[in-house]
């Protein structure tokens, strides 16, 4: 079986800076790769696959969920948790995007008294 790829340090400098935003999430090593938790809930993962791809997953309200996945790549779906989707990065990641889906991840998971000190989503 082939190893996982440790995540480039540009990707995980870019979304260290993107998280850094978010009220008391913290960055901890996981299983495999990086992960962001706001107290026990993970709000973003980010790894190497077996494919040598790089992934990041996240949480999505659940209407988005199947649109995530219909979207095809670089779009998907997980095989667990009914919210969690994910994109795979690479030189075509629009990161302006990612950082809007990773701000609504940590609304997601985040208790109110964060959530609030976040500035309001736009229109």
């Amino acid at each position: 079986m082939p190893e996982r790829p440790p995540v480039p340090a540009a990707v995980l400098r870019r979304l260290t800076a993107i998280m850094a935003a978010f009220p008391e999430c913290e960055q901890e090593g996981a299983w495999v790769g990086t992960r962001w938790r706001v107290g026990q809930a993970t709000v973003a993962h980010v790894f190497g696959g077996e494919d040598q791809r790089f992934r990041i997953v996240f949480r999505a309200e659940p209407e988005e969920v199947m649109g995530f996945e219909h979207l095809g790549e670089p779009y998907f779906r997980t095989g667990w948790g009914s919210n969690v989707v994910g994109l795979l990065l690479d030189e075509a990641t629009d990161w302006e995007e990612l950082a809007e889906l990773l701000t609504d991840s940590y609304r997601l998971q985040a208790p109110k008294r964060l959530r609030d000190q976040l500035p309001s989503p736009g229109p």
